[in-house]
């Protein structure tokens, strides 16, 4: 179920979203739901990544374990070429 909100926008914003709006065939209601769909969309993804990226550094704190750039790169390189390569082995720092 849908629920009602009141969205206040500047009327230059308004006229800057009318005719985005009309060229994506879509109503200005529906192409501001579709804006703030995206928008919420990408900053949970971002959130999410922070997330991982805190939770990978701690355990690089936690552990000492680390990689080097050069070898994950070449890892990297070997399997989107579709070779089946063993992973990069990790280093205590």
């Amino acid at each position: 179920m849908a629920a009602t909100t009141t969205l206040k926008l500047p009327e230059a914003l308004k006229k800057r979203i009318t005719p985005l709006a009309e060229a994506a065939g879509k109503s200005a209601h529906a192409w501001m739901v579709e804006a703030l769909e995206t928008q919420a969309e990408a900053m949970e993804k971002r959130r999410a990544f922070v997330e991982s990226a805190l939770a990978s550094e701690a355990e690089v704190e936690r552990t000492g374990r680390v990689y080097k750039s050069d070898d994950v790169l070449a890892w990297f390189v070997a399997r989107s070429s579709g070779k089946k390569v063993p992973k990069p082995r990790s280093y205590k720092r």
